[in-house]
């Protein structure tokens, strides 16, 4: 299976069937208040501003991710979901690495991001990939299921 990441418009059919599972998913593990996800805007994704992008595998779309700029030296990482029958094979890593690619290009230096503390695969994914716990931030300081953390690049 050849996996292929690239930028997607963020409201086409295929981004919002991720994201409606994405969303699905979430909601079998929070309540709709400790879900911050839909809080991600189309304005905030394009050019300059962030990006989306969309994994596939033999042209099927399996996963997705966001970067949005947060200030000057910091982009926060969105929307990572990747299909549950797709999980464990790398997926996720390209999507994470891609968006880490397309924050260096907006000059940021910082990544940061949210996930749920009943999302201890997504946790161990970050960690792997060099991100480290910090204080919540944002939106997310007063969430009592946000893990936040960080990743200098």
């Amino acid at each position: 299976m050849k996996i292929s990441v690239a930028v997607e418009p963020f409201d086409s059919v295929d981004a919002r069937r991720l994201m409606a599972a994405l969303d699905a998913h979430l909601r079998s593990r929070y309540s709709p208040d400790q879900m911050f996800g839909p809080n991600l805007h189309r304005e905030q994704v394009k050019p300059g501003f962030g990006t989306f992008v969309i994994a596939r595998a033999d042209g099927f779309a399996i996963g997705c991710g966001a970067l949005r700029r947060r200030d000057t030296t910091t982009s926060e990482v969105k929307r990572m979901y990747v299909e549950p029958e797709q999980r464990g094979l790398g997926v996720a890593k390209a999507i994470l690495e891609h968006l880490e690619a397309a924050a260096r290009e907006l000059g940021t230096h910082r990544l940061v991001l949210e996930t749920g503390i009943y999302q201890a695969e997504a946790i161990g994914l970050y960690r792997r990939a060099g991100f480290r716990p910090i204080d919540c931030f944002g939106e997310y300081v007063d969430s009592p299921t946000s893990v936040c953390l960080e990743k200098a690049i």
